[in-house]
């Protein structure tokens, strides 16, 4: 009997002829593939020569959060008074981490697209011509054809310099899916990816070295989460060194001997001035969009023409492979924005609204302290035009807050467009800031206005009475309105 997928387009059309293909079948290629079908009569192939459930799900956002959370659990107990008690079970972390990833196991993703109704096909897929793709897999070589649409959902892949190609350098993947913990490790980059695998790598008992080519970490946020975040992390005993720009690494026993094992022998780093030897080295430069090996050639189209949104009517790209903010929840709003755009267009389902004048791009970083932060810095509002307002206050501000963690550091901002009298910006730095960051991105998208926000009642004692803080910090003659 064929599968299910195949049951449900036998007599409607052939099986290897499809109204859409998506090619990528994480989050975001999911969300473009649901929201087109869904209640359309529109069948999509969801293509992926990797696991389903893709990057996020195996290898960066679910891992890395099931190894940092129960650190930070551990960090505001042994700052609590009355728990005692408090360790690290390094091989319990390994398996809550293992549990979340399911062994590294796609069946359950692949069973999900299957009751969506969704057809997956599983190998690497690259496009041959207008509307077909080619897709080398297990079973051996299928050419696929879409009737209306496909969408590049391939994501992303990380970016490593010059010195560091050859050595089988750690990336992320192997970060998330540490088995080995090497004694020495550094981590070059100062972004997010940097810091929380700092945080959890000394926590496993790594001696860890941040080497940051910048002058501060997390560069796209606010001065003072900088700071506050460089603080929590030596105080975890990680060293952190800014200004530190590899002109060459060695490795002379290089070898690929599996995810998340030390590849061989010790690394040795230099710089002007300076040099480190460690027994792993994790590089946590960045990311580029995946699109060097998806056949743009054959269309003649290059990355450039991706990145730039100069593609034919039938092709659309979403998520990182797009070139946009390359986080999974910004991935999978664009995904459910162009999935629903598909309906319409294809499948006549009803149009939806016209997206909001302003949606920004939220970000939680899960280091210790934490750094939550959705819209414009100061800096960044400034640049942009316009009287700019800040107003900003300590984590302790709030018994709230304090409450949660004792002794705890932090603090929390607000960017205020005064002309307009609406919050532009948001960043809060502090324990469990995660949840506190979503109200500042529905003010931002509602375009509330501050003297209306400030009716809205915090409940005591909670770290969400940082908000009244906040409010009570700008000029009167703006909250009063």
């Amino acid at each position: 009997m064929p599968p299910r997928y195949l049951r449900a387009t036998l007599g409607v059309m052939e099986p290897d002829t499809f109204d859409l293909i998506v090619l990528g079948g994480g989050p975001v290629g999911e969300n473009v593939a649901q929201y087109a079908t869904d209640g359309t009569g529109l069948h999509a192939a969801l293509v992926d020569g990797e696991l389903f459930g893709g990057e996020c799900s195996y290898y960066a956002c679910i891992p890395s959060k099931a190894l940092l959370r129960p650190l930070s659990v551990l960090g505001s107990a042994t700052h609590l008074p009355g728990v005692t008690g408090t360790r690290l079970d390094p091989d319990a972390l390994l398996a809550r981490r293992n549990a979340w990833v399911s062994g590294y196991d796609d069946a359950g993703q692949v069973r999900w697209a299957e009751d969506a109704g969704l057809a997956p096909v599983r190998g690497h897929a690259t496009l041959t011509g207008e509307r077909t793709v080619r897709v080398a897999g297990p079973d051996g070589v299928r050419t696929l054809t879409a009737r209306h649409a496909v969408v590049l959902a391939t994501g992303s892949v990380p970016a490593v310099p010059a010195p560091y190609r050859g050595l089988e350098a750690w990336t992320s993947r192997d970060a998330t899916g540490v088995v080995e913990v090497p004694a020495r490790l550094a981590i070059v980059g100062g972004g997010v990816v940097a810091t929380e695998a700092a945080t959890w790598m000394a926590a496993l008992g790594s001696k860890v070295t941040l080497l940051v080519r910048g002058d501060r970490l997390l560069p796209q946020q606010e001065p003072f989460a900088s700071a506050l975040v460089a603080d929590g992390l030596r105080a975890a005993s990680v060293e952190v060194r800014f200004g530190v720009e590899a002109t060459s690494a060695s490795r002379p026993d290089a070898r690929a001997t599996g995810l998340g094992r030390v590849h061989g022998g010790p690394v040795r780093v230099e710089w002007p001035g300076g040099s480190l030897d460690v027994d792993e080295v994790l590089v946590a430069t960045g990311r580029i969009p995946r699109l060097g090996d998806v056949g743009l050639e054959s269309v003649g189209l290059t990355a450039a023409d991706v990145v730039a949104g100069r593609l034919p009517p039938w092709l659309f790209a979403v998520g990182d492979a797009s070139g946009e903010a390359p986080l999974t929840h910004w991935g999978k709003y664009r995904a459910r924005v162009l999935g629903t755009a598909l309906a319409h267009r294809f499948g006549g389902a009803e149009a939806d609204a016209p997206t909001p004048e302003v949606v920004p791009v939220p970000q939680v970083v899960f280091t210790d302290p934490q750094v939550a932060a959705v819209g414009f810095t100061e800096a960044a509002a400034r640049a942009a035009g316009g009287r700019i307002v800040t107003a900003s206050v300590p984590w302790t501000a709030a018994a709230g807050a304090s409450l949660l963690q004792d002794d705890a550091s932090g603090r929390a901002q607000l960017v205020v467009d005064a002309d307009a009298g609406v919050v532009v910006g948001a960043t809060f730095v502090g324990p469990d800031v995660a949840e506190l960051v979503h109200a500042a991105t529905i003010a931002i998208v509602g375009r509330v206005p501050v003297d209306v926000l400030r009716h809205a009642v915090p409940s005591y004692p909670t770290a969400s009475e940082l908000w009244l803080r906040l409010l009570e910090a700008l000029p009167r003659a703006l909250r009063a309105g």
